[in-house]
């Protein structure tokens, strides 16, 4: 019988424990179906910080580190420095990222480290309760927003793509959306990109990945693919940032 479809051989066989609706899942199958595709079961490596990306390391069929909170991209560039032949990514989430791990992800990127960054953004610190996270629109009420994010008080948030984009050194840059199968196919192609140009040791790439906390949103799933639809997108602009491979400067 042909196969159509199955587990990635980079994943392993434990089931997610994420919640109801929570799009970790997915951006963890588009990140193995793609190291498949490459070829690169054997020769890549995954660092892993706190909160809910933490738990990528049950769930990758590869070596797996654990990093402070932030300092994924540092622990990376270790790696990849001391192990050049090995191919190394990182799975973030936004709190992480874009807030402890500011400096970290800025200079790796304008050092233009031969690593793949992927960065799950779903405007919130989900493990921990809730909190407002860097990414928090404005207006968006959180644990510690619970008035809505004050931009005179808090500023906007960052947007992480366009904000790496003014650094000369990354390779590729490019936000995708995992909000509908269409997207995700969309977002596969760029996932399956970043993994190819990190084998060819090509240089910095990002891949920041447009998702949903349903639970600490306090919606279901479907409410939250919706809202985010309608808030998120026209904040967060899809589309390429980078791309030196094809041109995109």
């Amino acid at each position: 019988m042909e196969i159509i479809a199955k587990r990635p051989e980079a994943l392993t066989k434990v089931p997610f424990h994420y919640c109801p609706g929570c799009m970790h899942g997915v951006a963890h199958r588009l990140i193995a179906e793609a190291i498949d595709e490459n070829g690169l079961i054997n020769q890549i490596a995954g660092v892993a910080p706190v909160g809910c990306a933490v738990f990528a390391y049950n769930y990758f069929n590869c070596d797996m580190a654990e990093a402070a909170h932030g300092r994924a991209p540092a622990v990376a560039t270790g790696i990849k420095r001391a192990r050049p032949d090995m191919h190394i990514f990182t799975y973030q989430g936004d709190g992480d990222l874009a807030a402890i791990g500011t400096a970290e992800i800025v200079h790796s990127a304008n050092r233009g480290e031969k690593i793949s960054v992927f960065f799950v953004n779903n405007a919130i610190y989900g493990m921990t309760g809730g909190q407002m996270a860097p990414t928090t629109l404005p207006n968006m009420k959180t644990t510690t927003s619970p008035y809505g994010r004050n931009v005179d008080d808090i500023g906007y948030p960052i947007r992480m793509c366009e904000l790496l984009a003014t650094l000369v050194a990354p390779y590729y840059i490019e936000r995708v959306s995992l909000l509908s199968p269409a997207d995700i196919i969309k977002a596969k192609k760029a996932v399956n990109k970043a993994i190819r140009y990190n084998k060819e040791n090509r240089g910095f790439t990002f891949i920041e990945f447009i998702s949903t906390c349903p639970t600490n949103w306090g919606y279901e799933p479907e409410q939250a693919r919706q809202w985010a639809k309608e808030n998120m997108l026209p904040f967060f602009k899809l589309g390429v940032y980078r791309d030196k491979g094809e041109g995109v400067e």
